[in-house]
């Protein structure tokens, strides 16, 4: 699939402050940037390097003077999934994980796998797989609760989900994500720009490690699965924000776009895979 994703991200200065976006799209097996553009207005000294393993694109932006200050993106991206039936995926033990993996089972600053055991263990303790255990969990997720817009903040936790009952795409990741870990499937968050997200925005899932590969889900089901842009990947949020700031500006703008330049796109969804019995990976 082709992609043309853009955003802007306009801002009011009083004081000084350093962003660190992560805005880029990253270039893995299966996705390739054809072409992409940073922008700042007005001009600003940016540095630009990788962080998670060389993974994710950070951006770092020093600036000093009050006033205006745009950033805008825009890519076309290739993009490639690979979709294989449940029944053929090789069970691995934690003893038999692949090293790269292994990271994504301990708890990290938002998703508290370690105080969620026994809450795993009554809703998904009689799954045993850890697809089953990941759709599970993705679907439990989705329905007990509830997408609210503004209803959470940079500090609310899996915990803090599960208590409220309510949250944003990033909310339903860490909860997700601390269920799995939970329960001894490696979890890991992802940050997109997503295809048919209404309103659109960036956009949260998560994906789990199973015989090699990392499964996607979106316990929002907010968009088709094939139609996710990736722009960085971690333990959480604290691994993949779209922007970290430090100082105090004032966010005036927000704006992202995802569009699809093939005709013949055919969505696929959860329910498609249900249907199908298969997973999904983002190559």
């Amino acid at each position: 699939m082709k992609f043309h994703v853009t955003c802007q991200l306009d801002y009011t200065l009083q004081d000084p402050a350093t962003f660190l976006f992560a805005l880029r799209c990253i270039g893995t097996g299966g996705q390739q940037i054809l072409s992409e553009s940073l922008e700042i207005d007005p001009p600003v000294s940016t540095e630009e390097f990788t962080i998670v393993g060389g993974m994710n694109r950070i951006s770092r932006i020093k600036t000093w003077n009050p006033g205006l200050i745009k950033i805008s993106y825009q890519a076309d991206v290739s993009t490639a999934v690979k979709i294989v039936p449940v029944d053929s995926m090789h069970v691995d033990g934690p003893g038999d994980l692949s090293p790269e993996a292994i990271p994504f089972l301990f708890p990290s600053r938002y998703c508290e796998s370690d105080r969620l055991r026994q809450e795993a263990m009554e809703f998904f303790g009689h799954l045993t797989t850890p697809y089953a255990i990941a759709s599970g969990v993705s679907d439990w997720v989705h329905d007990n609760i509830t997408y609210v817009s503004g209803s959470s903040g940079e500090s609310s936790s899996a915990m803090d989900t599960l208590h409220d009952r309510q949250g944003v795409c990033r909310d339903f990741a860490h909860l997700a994500i601390a269920f799995c870990r939970s329960m001894s499937v490696p979890a890991r968050y992802a940050t997109c720009y997503a295809y048919q997200l209404n309103p659109p925005d960036f956009h949260a899932c998560f994906e789990v490690f199973i015989d090699g590969w990392w499964y996607v889900f979106d316990p929002t089901r907010l968009a088709p699965l094939n139609g996710l842009v990736r722009i960085a990947t971690g333990r959480d949020a604290a691994d993949a924000a779209v922007c970290t700031i430090f100082g105090n500006p004032e966010l005036t703008l927000s704006a992202v776009s995802c569009k699809c330049s093939d005709h013949n796109f055919i969505p696929v969804t959860r329910d498609s895979l249900v249907a199908g019995n298969e997973a999904i990976a983002l190559l």
